[in-house]
Order: C-alpha cells, then sequence, then structure tokens
C-alpha cells in the first residue's frame, strides 16, 4: 500500500518557520515533522511514498536526495574522488516526489498524483500532523465498511474555557475550563484511507479536497470515520511546535509508535 502526503502548502500561521522552509520540513528533535509521519506509516509496514510538493518543493528534494549520505558514516577519498559507505541507517523507502504546483488547493495535489498511486486502496494525510493513530485497524475498519473514502475523526482537547450563550442572553449558564472527551466534537485529523475512485470527485487544481469531495462522499454514504481516541496534534503555529518539541525531548511522544526513546535520544 502506497501512502501520499500533503506536503505543498505554504504554512502561513507558522511563517516565523516556514518562511524558510515547507512546513512539512520544519524540524521536531532534529528531524523534519514528514520524517515523523513517514515512520508512523512505516512502522505499519508502509514504505512507499508519494509526496505532493509545492511551496519550497526544491528543499523536500534536496533533502531526500542527500537522505542516503546523512545518514550513513562514509570516508571520502579527496585523492582518487571515491567515497566508501561505512554503515547505513536509512530505511526501506520508496519516495516520489511530485511537483503539484505552489497555488493548487489539496484535492488539486491529490488528482496530480493519480498515475502514481494506481489502481490500488491507498493512504492519504497532511505533512503537518502526527498522531498514535493504528494504521493498520484504520486500513482493516476501511475494508470492512466498503466505503470509497475513510477518515479519521479526532477530538483535539480544548486551548479556552468552553461555554453555551444564546442570543438574548447576558449570564454564562454553564462554564467549562479546556473541556476535553465528550464534551469535544468530533474533527478531521486526516490519515485517509481511500479508494482510487475518489479521484473522480476531484475537478480541477482549483478543489479542495475538504469541501465538495468529502462532502459529496458524506452525502452519498461514502464517507466512513474511524474514530481514534487517542493523541493527535497538528503542527498549525509555533506554540504547536513547541508543544511536540517538548514531548520528544521529555522521551514520551506518543506518536513514536516505531521506537522507545530512552533519554530523548532516537535512531
Amino acid at each position: 500500500m502506497k501512502a501520499v502526503i500533503l506536503a505543498g502548502g505554504y504554512g502561513t500561521r507558522i511563517s516565523e518557520e516556514s518562511g524558510v522552509r515547507p512546513k512539512p520540513m520544519v524540524e521536531i528533535g532534529g528531524k523534519p515533522i514528514l520524517w515523523h509521519i513517514m515512520k508512523i506509516y512505516s512502522h505499519y509496514n508502509i514504505n512507499e511514498f508519494i509526496i505532493c510538493c509545492g511551496y519550497k518543493g526544491h528543499i523536500i528534494k534536496e533533502y531526500f536526495a542527500n537522505y542516503f549520505l546523512y545518514n550513513s558514516d562514509v570516508t571520502f577519498d579527496m585523492r582518487s574522488n571515491g567515497m566508501e559507505v561505512h554503515k547505513n541507517n536509512t530505511e526501506s523507502w520508496k519516495v516520489t516526489l511530485v511537483d503539484t504546483g505552489e497555488g493548487t488547493m489539496t484535492g488539486g495535489r491529490l488528482k496530480r498524483v493519480k498515475d502514481y498511486v494506481g489502481d490500488e486502496t491507498f493512504c492519504l494525510t497532511y505533512g503537518d500532523g502526527v498522531s498514535d493513530v493504528n494504521i493498520a485497524e484504520a486500513v482493516e475498519y476501511h475494508k470492512s465498511q466498503g466505503t470509497k473514502a475513510t477518515l479519521t475523526a479526532v477530538q483535539q482537547p480544548g486551548r479556552f474555557g468552553a461555554f453555551t450563550l444564546s442570543s438574548e442572553a447576558t449570564l454564562v449558564p454553564q462554564f467549562k475550563e479546556k473541556p476535553t472527551g465528550g464534551d469535544m466534537p468530533w474533527i478531521n485529523g486526516g490519515f485517509f484511507v481511500l479508494e482510487p475512485s475518489v479521484f473522480d470527485y476531484i475537478e480541477d487544481d482549483s478543489t479542495i479536497w475538504e469541501r465538495g469531495p468529502l462532502e459529496s462522499l458524506a452525502e452519498e454514504g461514502d464517507l466512513s470515520a474511524y474514530r481514534h481516541r487517542g493523541f493527535w496534534q497538528p503542527m498549525d503555529t509555533l506554540r504547536d511546535k513547541h508543544v511536540l518539541e517538548d514531548l520528544w525531548q521529555s522521551g514520551k511522544a506518543p506518536w513514536n509508535v516505531w521506537h522507545k526513546m530512552l533519554s530523548g535520544a532516537v535512531n
């Protein structure tokens, strides 16, 4: 199975970082968040990736072009212009990097990689969010539902106190500080499992995946929801980055399903 990762947006809400690199290349623990997402999938034996590049996509291409070198012990012999690899720590990934345009919307980006996906069930997610979602269970759930698309439904803990207020009321009837669990609505957390027939719902580069296609699939009864009650965190802002960085450095990053960290160190 292949995993498509949307990695072409501008990331304007984290402009402190995205001004110099695409958001999926913003680092957590010295590794791009894109790498963390790929490691999650790889843990479930999904090792073929299609990356939808756009804004500053050349930086993503350069990263993978040099990935083998970055993750190996090497000796350079300047006299013979040779290189000897002593130790290779790279993953068994196959990565296809596709320029899907800077101004292309999410649906359009997906449509542009149709030929690389083929005619099999595939995964899709955003290049800026991590989770401890069980990908294998999500895939099996999707197959059991028999729908064209399955999204991972998550509940993100509230950041602020919440309350209800009618149009005429001046008093707050009930207040909850940072509501969680049953008090929170289910939202789209990405980590989709899709059938190739979803491409028929995408018109062109201007199509937003989360609007026309998903809305149509839902109306037709072809959009399932795999409920994930564990950890999920997007990296929309600099604050989010700091939250993820703190978790990683503490050695308690919930999305690190591929390796239990010791003293904050990873392979």
